[in-house]
């Protein structure tokens, strides 16, 4: 059975990991993140529960790599986006950080 080349990443605001491995042919997204270190560089996270993919396509666990496969772990977010959005129109507020338009003709 043949080893295939595969890539890790994950990003934090402030910090990036990334890491190449080569793994024997038949290994799942969930296998490799498990076996490549993150863990260990990051242990205050629990990344069992976090969302995953491959060049940038959300996968389930059990996908099996090719060769040349980007494994993206997502990082749980501290607010959901529709929630912080409630919160800033609550005052008066938008993403973009701008209140309504106060211009008038």
């Amino acid at each position: 059975m043949a080893d295939i080349d595969v890539e890790v990443a994950f990003a934090l605001p402030d910090r990036q990991w990334l890491r190449r491995l080569r793994v024997p042919t038949g290994k799942t997204v969930g296998e490799v993140i498990g076996e490549c270190g993150l863990s260990a560089a990051f242990p205050d996270i629990d990344f069992r529960g976090c969302a995953s993919g491959v060049w940038g396509r959300e996968t389930g666990k059990s996908t099996v790599l090719r060769d040349g496969d980007r494994v993206e772990v997502y990082r749980p977010l501290d607010l959901d986006p529709r929630e912080a959005r409630r919160q800033l129109a609550l005052v008066g507020l938008t993403m973009s950080g701008s209140g309504p338009d106060e211009s008038s003709d």
